[in-house]
């Protein structure tokens, strides 16, 4: 049975349990749990980072913790009760864990392992606090290192600032905002400014020395030296090296190592160096022998120096190698430092030995006790301390300090009888007044020992020798009298024995008889002369002689004249105990002189504050020994004495001497009769204030109050005790008298001089330290009235002295912060006064500062949930006098502009946040009575109003985002508590006092701003927060912006008509509130749209302005990252849910459609936004959204705005000629006048001329960039002519060379003709722009099928590839998925003029094709009834599909959607005369271009001559015979006669072409294709008698095809012939132009390696079903075969890669295969399967035997087009005109590149494209997509006879084969070596239905040929000089089909014209 648990609450689990028991409750290790029920061992709760999911887990996976249980019950809440520190680093470090790895995520890998490493600082810290068995003061220090790097962390992921009191979190609502505010302040602060450390240390560690001939020992001497002052300003750090230049201990550091302490920071500057001095130890000369002398002297060696200014850049903690300098003569010694210090260069250099010193120093900041925590390490392991000379900065009590400081400075020796100098060594001794010498006490510096006695240091041969060595005696008080110091000077000899003799001594006494210590400074003592063996331990025999001159001379005047030798030495004193001072010593002894008892107090303020301190317990009890003794007399002395005493304690050097004074107060005072006389002279101090001149010692005297009074107080208690309180009363009166003197004194205006008001202001800044005095001996309330009263004594006219007045605020401030204040007794005494001076000073905004934290102190007192009368009374008092001066304070300063200065700023912002934290502080305290009592105080209306605007208005300032730091998140939400709060009480007042016939705009209006913003704040989106933090803002404050939602929406209830006043002006705003992503407050939000439609339709009829403003707003909203999908659906559906019933329903409803529509392209646009890269979705997106603003909204702004986004895409994307597009939309909206224009975007405010100049100049540029110049040439005329109106000739002139440049760049560059694609967009998954919809996109230069497809599936990463090219069904469309279906088409030119125009350069041409395209095709192969295996040509059919974009292309974008789909059917017959016509144009086009020579080689001509007459050697021709032109079909088709004759013409036209191309081949083919071209004559002749064409003559006489100059012979100048449009482009991607190669085959009858040639050639397609059945040959690529369909059957797109629309399933591949490309699935050549050789018969030329191919490319209404057949002219043009019906540019250019077989070919096919053939290795060409119209046929007959072993030489025969039934002109073209003039006859077909079967000749196996490769090349239109001369007789010609053909052309002409167009020219179903 589970049982509720009482005590088991929570716990946190330390296993993983995975929960896979029924009602298991998953928990990872770590987790925290609260506990619910019990049962056996098994606990039921829930993990607290996920509440909603509860179940159970066994009780041993957790361990359980205490916690406090708070509203038991259902919503209990557990708190766990450990330490709140521990509790605030678990949720941390849970919180950090999940940012931690997005760091690693986001590759921020330096903050990632600093964090990690803090992490794990912290883990290890938090156990130390668990383990329980710190001491207090370690556990502070851990909790101290704890919050410190929470606070680091914290601050480095961008969380929140912890407010925090002795390293615990506080909570907010157990504290006064405005401590809460000092707190976040104060932390905040202690981040941004770290606090400069006042106390510096410089570490220092020797090395080495390094030396290259050392051998002797060293001593280094460091020390700090002040240049600026020239003295040493440290102790000195004295290590010894051996003789290898390494420290003698290195098992010691602290004889190596020293930190010199206490540097304060006005000695971290240039002018203070750290001086090296190196003394060896050895013998005198450094070359002498080493036997020369066995004594060893100290002798100078080097110095080396270094500013500490090089130590301030940074931490050095690498070695420094100092360099080494030696004086150049010795004399120079002393001073060697400041020579090189001031570089006098003369004076030193480098010492011999090049020697330099490795040192490391390291300055480290801080006080001495957070060095040593700090750098634990250096101080375990020993560093020697050293000192500043003398004390330091600060002089601490109970510092034992008694250090003499002895510089041996110079002396003065003579020669003593020899005839060079001495060499003077000096020894020094203590000794005490007993003779002994004292033991260790002379100190060489820090790091070594102190020694016994010293040796100075030798000067080589110098009787004036200058040492300048600092040497420390730190001799104890209790030796120092009768002590004394001795110098005895020895002569040391260089020679062998290295004597020492002894010549003279000098002493000096350490203490003189009065007991003064020896006076600092230099000392210059007498030498005396002794004996080599003088025994100088005898003390008695030469003390009593002089010791120094000119002191103590006396008798021995004359003895000492005598003496020129002296000794000069420097002594310091730095002690704690002893003084120098006599007047100090005579004071102290007053008892024994009193009658200089006056003149000691006198000279008390002469003598040096340091002397006083350290006796200040003695001389305090001197000074009221004295009083004691006669008060009379001595009284007011002893009172100016304490008095100079106490303002000593005052400065900061004795500061910290005030405890010793106080100590002395409490423990040793004992003046009990002190305080009358103190009293009295105090008293007559004060009233003699206003009468005296010179107030500077009064004002010292008010300056000492406060232990004058401490005094007092003391003196009267010690009087009550021992008297048992007498004179009481007579106490009190004397306060009175006092204070009312201070009062009258206050009281007083200065007038004239300033003295006065100064004495006041000293007086003021020193009263409040006296209320805790007063406190001891008086009532609260009595000391409280006093203050009163003296405080309230106070003149308040505040012009007087500016200066007085800010110190009358501190002192009301110091009183706020006193002890007397806290007691609710006394505070309600002194408030009032309290807020009358801040009442004055706010209202004059003056020292606002010192208001704000006077405020901040008063508040702070007042507990949140204090409910005591006292306090309500206080909060009474508080809003009556400062409420609304506050509010108006907040106003003024926020109102003002911030200060420039850092520092000002900081003190801006302080004082803005304290006052709003008072703010806040006083609201959150206010009750509801005490709301009442504020809104019933305002007599009018007008004046509650007024408050209303004021509150509000200050709210909005609070709000704002720069009012807090950003990660005070803290003080925010309690901001907005209060706000919410105040706002509820105020709503009533407003709905009161201003509504009905009260009704007031500006209020209302004020308050729903207020509510608006308030809701929109950014730490108020709780969906952003973590879950954690989400989950204590809930519990804390609930979702606030819900509850302020719904006082909108009761509020606007409320407003009933008046609601028309908001409209349309709120809509923004609420529109804003409804957005954000929280349910509850859009539903209670968004029926106010409804209401605003309603009352705008009762209004005005309409709701015109309510669109309007949604529709404005949307946008922006929803670009800021507004809103969301799910908004939409809400919005869309509560609307409409709401205007159901309504009599406005339908136009309520297009509304809400339009707006909801509208959401929907925001959206997508912006998640298409957020994508980095701008693809194609972004683009679309916004072209969506431009259309929408503009056909459905008519927003002209916000579509020149969106305008301008496309603009910028397409820029980014290199987009130019759509960039150019784009701002043409911009640039079509403007005219050429001079109305003004406003600054708009980027654009300056100007004349509407001069932007519409400006754009079209930017659009210029933009084509020119695209390489669309056209189009620039055309806004070029424009702009000039606008120059020219103006005359403005220089812009002219300039707009004509751009012109002229831009039709050199037409001429000159080349340009890439781009490819089209069909893609579509199917499934709900898609944006709605795209949505079930199809579009053609203009793909980029070099961009093939394949790299379309998968740049789409890149944009669209979830989406499949369907892998067919119908029509989806309804399925498909509502799928929730994303489907793209992708294939190429084909462009149809709109216009024909320029493409049919003769000598049009292909580089004019070729823009036309491929620009201004409405219209694009795609053609799909189908059997139509029975198909027949022996010649599938008779049903194969083509259905081609025509799309109409709603734009054209190029335009705004690189795709537009397809607008309307037309689909027409294309007979077999229709078919196969479209594959003839496109082959004869393409060889018509080679032809002219080799004889014009715009070939560089002629590869591609014999690679066209090759492939159609070797397929038509092999029987291809013959199928479209046995197709068309037997008996059955004529019959059953007697409609096609017309067409059947044009297919025979065409047929014995490509003869004709073909044998005028041999001559032309023959005249330019090289040497070694010489064989080739033999072979191609000798297959020519079996063509022409395979079919039937006996005698050429006889054709020339039916259909003569001449050439107007009478020879094949052209000018290379002439002229290009005009050719049909066909021909405009007829070099196909995969034509022998681009891959020369001559075809080779064998008699295999479907072998892969049949060529992609043949199809190309012959433009067969098949439709067998056997074709999906091959396997692609192995050599190709994977998916890929050779085999292909034929050219004319393919679709129109460019044929790089094409997908069919009709595999079935079982051949549709995978995602991977997307798009049907052909490389990557199976495919097949489409061919019938060719017969053997001897089934073929002799082609017939009557008719029966020529069966023409079927086109597919040839719509129903195109049929009739071409009822005659015709001869063609290549000069004429008129066949140009006759197959112009589609006449539109479907591919581009051909880039030149190698022509290795596996790169793909480009498409450059014309609008009917010709078909090419194509290499015939299965290897040669890359594999290709299929458009969607290759239809593979599956059954396809392996031996079709027409293919005699090679598609390409069967399919090629049969669709551009030309009759010939002679040959005798192939004899006459074999025998010339150059083509000559021939007549071609061609004859015209008469159609024979007789029975006769055409009898084929058997033609033979051709032979093989070879591989020939060449780039692409751009083909020129044949010239006129390319034409066949026309016979003297001329045959009959059927009529040309001219007229008609014209009329549809100019039908077609038009996109919109539903009636039949022109017949498009087949083009290329595919190629390899």
């Amino acid at each position: 049975m589970w049982i509720p648990t009482e005590h088991e609450k929570y716990g946190v689990v330390i296993a993983s349990f995975r929960g896979t028991v029924p009602y298991g409750l998953s928990l990872e290790i770590g987790d925290t749990v609260q506990i619910l029920e019990k049962c056996d061992g098994w606990y039921r709760g829930f993990a607290l980072k996920n509440p909603n999911i509860k179940g159970i887990f066994p009780s041993s996976y957790v361990h359980l913790k205490n916690a406090c249980v708070k509203n038991k019950g259902q919503f209990e809440m557990v708190i766990p009760t450990e330490d709140s520190v521990i509790t605030e680093m678990t949720s941390t470090l849970r919180d950090w864990g999940t940012m931690w790895k997005q760091l690693y995520v986001r590759n921020e890998g330096d903050l990632f392992h600093r964090l990690w490493h803090i992490m794990n600082e912290i883990l290890d810290l938090r156990r130390q606090v668990l383990v329980g068995h710190l001491t207090h003061d370690r556990m502070k220090d851990v909790k101290r290192h704890i919050t410190a790097r929470l606070d680091w962390g914290n601050e480095q992921l961008g969380l929140d600032l912890v407010p925090r009191k002795e390293y615990a979190m506080v909570d907010p609502e157990d504290i006064s905002i405005t401590e809460l505010y000092r707190l976040m302040e104060h932390r905040h602060r202690k981040k941004d400014t770290p606090v400069q450390a006042s106390s510096h240390h410089l570490f220092v560690q020797m090395k080495s020395l390094m030396c290259s001939n050392l051998g002797e020992e060293l001593e280094v001497i460091f020390s700090l030296f002040d240049s600026k002052e020239n003295r040493p300003i440290s102790e000195r750090f004295f290590l010894r090296l051996n003789r290898n230049g390494l420290p003698k201990a290195p098992d010691k550091p602290e004889r190596h190592c020293s930190l010199f302490v206490d540097l304060g920071s006005s000695e971290l500057r240039k002018d203070i160096y750290i001086t090296v001095h190196i003394i060896r130890i050895g013998r005198m000369g450094a070359g002498e022998k080493k036997n020369a002398c066995s004594v060893q002297y100290r002798r100078p060696f080097g110095c080396a120096v270094l500013s500490i200014a090089d130590l301030l850049t940074g931490e050095t903690k690498d070695d420094l190698i100092l360099k080494v300098y030696m004086c150049n003569t010795e004399s120079e010694w002393y001073q060697i430092h400041e020579n090189i210090i001031k570089k006098l260069n003369a004076r030193y250099n480098l010492t011999g030995s090049n020697a330099g010193l490795a040192v490391s120093l390291q300055l480290l900041h801080g006080d001495i006790e957070q060095i040593r925590r700090e750098y634990s390490s250096v101080f375990s392991h020993g560093v020697s301390i050293t000192r500043k000379l003398g004390f330091s900065n600060i002089i601490m009590p109970g510092e034992m300090r008694n250090d003499l400081y002895i510089t041996i400075e110079r002396g003065e020796f003579e020669k003593g009888g020899k005839s060079v100098a001495r060499n003077v060594e000096v020894t020094m001794f203590i000794v005490d007044s007993s003779g002994q010498t004292l033991k260790d006490f002379i100190s060489f510096g820090s790091g070594e020992p102190p020694a016994s006695e010293y040796h100075s240091f030798v000067l080589y041969h110098n009787n004036s020798p200058r040492w300048s060595e600092l040497l420390k005696l730190p001799i104890p008080v209790d030796k120092f009298r009768g002590a004394h110091i001795r110098f005895e000077f020895r002569h040391c000899s260089t020679k062998e024995k290295g004597e020492k003799k002894l010549f003279g001594f000098s002493f000096v006494p350490l203490m003189q008889e009065d007991g003064r210590t020896l006076p600092d400074g230099t000392h210059e003592l007498i030498v005396h002369k002794c004996e080599e063996n003088t025994n100088l331990q005898d003390t008695t025999r030469y003390l009593k002689l002089p010791f120094s001159k000119g002191i103590f001379l006396g008798n021995n005047n004359q003895a000492m004249k005598a003496t020129k030798e002296s000794f000069c030495i420097t002594s310091f004193l730095c002690s704690t105990k002893l003084t120098q001072n006599g007047d100090m010593l005579d004071l102290l002894k007053w008892r024994t002189h009193p009658d200089k008892i006056t003149g000691c107090l006198s000279k008390l303020k002469e003598i040096d504050g340091s002397e006083i301190v350290k006796f200040l317990q003695d001389t305090l009890d001197t000074l009221f020994g004295i009083l004691d003794e006669n008060s009379q007399k001595y009284g007011s002395k002893v009172f100016d004495s304490l008095v100079h005493i106490i303002n000593l304690l005052q400065d900061s050097k004795f500061h910290h001497f005030k405890p010793v004074m106080d100590t002395y107060i409490e423990s040793h005072f004992a003046g009990a009769l002190a305080y009358r006389d103190l009293i009295k002279v105090l008293k007559w101090y004060v009233d003699r204030i206003t009468e005296a001149e010179r107030q500077e010692h009064i004002q010292e005297v008010l300056k000492a109050q406060e232990y004058i009074f401490k005094y007092i107080v003391q003196s009267r208690r010690l009087f009550s005790l021992a008297t048992g309180g007498q004179n009481e009363e007579e106490f009190r009166c004397c306060i009175q008298e006092l204070l009312m003197s201070v009062r009258f004194f206050l009281s007083q205006e200065s007038k004239g001089s300033g003295a006065l008001s100064q004495s006041q202001a000293v007086f003021l800044s020193s009263f409040p330290a006296v209320y805790s005095e007063l406190l001891k001996l008086f009532d609260v309330r009595e000391v409280a009235n006093l203050v009163q009263d003296t405080l309230g004594s106070l003149p308040t006219i505040l012009h007087v002295d500016d200066s007085l007045q800010a110190i009358k605020l501190q002192c009301i401030g110091k009183t706020v912060e006193s002890q007397l204040y806290t007691n609710p007794d006394s505070r309600y005494i002194l408030l009032p006064v309290v807020l009358h001076h801040l009442h004055i000073h706010l209202q004059e905004q003056k020292d606002l500062i010192m208001c704000a934290r006077i405020l901040s102190n008063v508040f702070c007192l007042i507990k949140k949930n204090s409910s005591e009368k006292s306090v309500l009374e206080e909060i009474d008092v508080i809003v009556a006098s400062l409420l609304d001066i506050l509010l108006r304070t907040i106003l003024e300063i926020t109102s003002r502009p911030q200060p420039s200065s850092s520092a000002m700023r900081f003190q801006f912002q302080d004082v803005t946040g304290e006052f709003v934290a008072c703010l806040l502080s006083l609201l959150r305290q206010m009750t509801d009575r005490h709301y009442q009592q504020l809104l019933d105080s305002f007599n009018t209306k007008e004046e509650l109003r007024d408050f209303l605007l004021q509150i509000f208005t200050v709210f909005r300032i609070l709000i704002r985002p720069e009012m807090f730091p950003k990660d005070w998140t803290v003080m925010r939400l309690v901001a907005n508590n209060v706000i919410i709060t105040t706002v509820l009480y105020l709503s009533d007042a407003l709905r009161k006092n201003f509504l009905n016939e009260n009704f007031d705009y500006k209020i209302w209006d004020s308050y729903f701003y207020l509510a608006v913003i308030f809701i929109n704040q950014l730490c108020l989106q709780l969906e952003m927060f973590t879950p954690s933090k989400k989950k204590k803002v809930l519990e804390k404050y609930g979702d606030m912006r819900v509850t302020m939602g719904c006082e909108i929406f009761s509020m606007w209830q409320n407003l009933g008509e008046h609601k028309l006043h908001f409209i349309p002006a709120l809509i923004g705003p609420f529109l804003e509130v409804t957005l954000i992503p929280q349910p509850d407050l859009r539903n209670v939000m968004i029926p106010i749209f409804h209401d605003m439609m309603d009352w705008e339709q009762r209004r005005s009829g309409n709701f015109k302005q309510v669109e309007a403003k949604l529709i404005d707003k949307l946008d922006s909203l929803m670009s800021e990252g507004k809103g969301d999908e799910t908004y939409r659906e809400l919005f869309n559906s509560i609307l409409l849910k709401k205007i159901e019933r309504e009599t406005w329903r339908e136009s309520g409803v297009s509304l809400i459609a339009t707006v909801t529509r509208l959401m929907e392209r925001l959206l997508d646009y912006r998640d298409c936004m957020k994508m980095g890269e701008v693809d194609g979705k972004k683009i679309g997106c916004t072209v969506s959204l431009l259309n929408f603003y503009k056909t459905e909204l008519n927003k002209e702004e916000m579509y020149i705005r969106y305008i301008h986004k496309l603009y910028d895409l397409h820029l980014k994307a290199q987009n130019f000629t759509e960039a150019a597009y784009t701002l043409l939309l911009y640039d079509e909206l403007l005219e050429w006048s001079d109305r003004p224009l406003r600054e708009f975007l980027t654009y300056p405010m100007q004349t509407e001329w001069q932007r519409k100049e400006h754009l079209h100049l930017t659009i210029i540029q933009n084509f020119d960039r695209g390489k669309c110049w056209e189009n620039g040439i055309i806004l070029c005329r424009k702009i000039a002519e606008q120059y020219e109106s103006y005359y403005d000739y220089r812009n002219l002139s300039k707009m004509r060379m751009m012109e002229a440049s831009l039709y050199d760049k037409i001429m000159d560059q080349q340009r890439l003709e781009p490819e089209f694609f069909r893609v579509g967009f199917y499934g709900k998954k898609f944006p709605f722009f795209l949505r079930n919809k199809e579009f053609v996109c203009r793909g980029h230069d070099y961009e093939r099928l394949e790299a379309f497809q998968q740049r789409m599936l890149n944009e669209f990463p979830h989406a499949i590839a369907m892998q067919h090219a119908n029509q989806p069904d309804e399925t498909i469309f509502q799928a929730e998925a994303q489907y793209l279906q992708i294939y190429a088409v084909t462009p149809i030119p709109e216009s024909q003029e320029v493409l049919q125009r003769e000598g049009v350069p292909d580089n004019i041409k070729s823009f036309y094709k491929v620009n201004h395209i409405w219209k694009f095709r795609y053609d799909r192969p189908f059997h139509k009834g029975t198909k027949d295996k022996e010649n599938e040509f008779k049903s194969l059919w083509v259905e081609r599909t025509s799309l109409y974009l709603v734009q054209s292309l190029p335009g705004i974008s690189r795709w537009f959607e397809v607008e309307k789909r037309e689909v027409v059917e294309m007979s077999p017959l229709e078919n196969a005369i479209e594959v003839l016509e496109n082959k004869n144009q393409q060889l018509k086009t080679l032809i002219s271009q080799c004889q014009t020579r715009q070939m560089q080689n002629i590869n591609p001509l014999t690679m066209c001559l090759n492939g159609v007459i070797d397929a038509a050697v092999n029987g291809g021709v013959s199928r479209y015979q046995e197709a068309f032109f037997v008996k059955e079909y004529i019959l059953s088709h007697p409609e096609d006669g017309e067409k059947i004759a044009r297919l025979r013409e065409l047929m014995l036209e490509q003869a004709q072409i073909l044998e005028f191309g041999l001559a032309v081949h023959e005249k330019f083919v090289p040497q070694d294709m010489r064989p080739l071209h033999k072979k191609l004559v000798d297959q020519f002749f079996v063509m022409k008698s395979s079919l039937g064409i006996q005698e050429f003559s006889a054709c020339m006489q039916a259909s003569p095809v001449h050439f107007p100059n009478g020879s094949p012979r052209v000018c290379r100048n002439s002229a290009p012939a005009s050719v049909s449009p066909d021909g405009t482009r007829v070099i196909p991607r995969r034509s022998p132009l681009s891959y020369p190669a001559v075809n080779r085959y064998s008699s295999s009858s479907l072998s892969s390696q049949a060529s992609a040639e043949v199809s190309n050639i012959t433009g067969q397609s098949e439709s067998s079903d056997e074709v999906f059945n091959m396997q692609p040959s192995p050599s190709t690529s994977s998916l890929s075969s050779t085999h292909s369909a034929s050219p004319n059957v393919t679709s129109s797109a460019p044929s790089s890669a094409r997908a069919s629309p009709l595999l079935s399933d079982k051949h549709k591949h995978s995602r991977e295969n997307s798009c049907l490309s052909p490389r990557e699935r199976p495919c097949s050549a489409i061919y019938p399967t060719p017969v053997e050789p001897s089934q073929r018969m002799l082609f017939n030329h009557i008719g029966d035997g020529a069966l023409p191919r079927s086109d597919p490319n040839l719509s129903a209404p195109e049929k009739a087009v071409n009822p005659t057949p015709s001869s063609w002219s290549l000069d004429s043009g008129k066949e140009a005109k006759n197959m112009s019906d589609s006449g539109k540019l479907i591919s581009p250019p051909v880039p030149p590149r190698p022509t290795q077989t596996a790169s793909p070919a480009r498409h450059t096919t014309s609008v009917s494209p010709s078909p090419a053939g194509r290499s015939p290795l299965k290897g040669s060409v890359q594999s290709f997509t299929p458009s969607p119209v290759e239809y593979h046929s599956p059954g396809l007959i392996s031996n079709s006879p027409v293919l005699s072993g090679s598609y390409s030489s069967g399919i090629s025969s049969l669709s551009r084969c030309s009759t010939s039934e002679t040959s005798g002109f192939e004899n006459q073209v074999n025998e010339q070596s150059a083509p000559l003039p021939v007549p071609v006859p061609v004859p015209v077909p008469v159609p024979s239905y007789g029975g006769e079967e055409p009898v084929r000749k058997e033609s033979k196996t051709p032979p093989p040929y070879s591989v020939y490769e060449r780039t692409l090349r751009r083909p020129v239109p044949l010239p006129h000089s390319l034409s066949i001369p026309v016979t003297s007789e001329p045959p009959a010609l059927p009529p040309k089909p001219l007229a008609a053909r014209s009329s549809h052309l100019e039908n077609g002409a038009r996109r919109t014209d539903p009636g039949p167009r022109p017949r498009p020219l087949p083009r290329k179903v595919s190629q390899l």
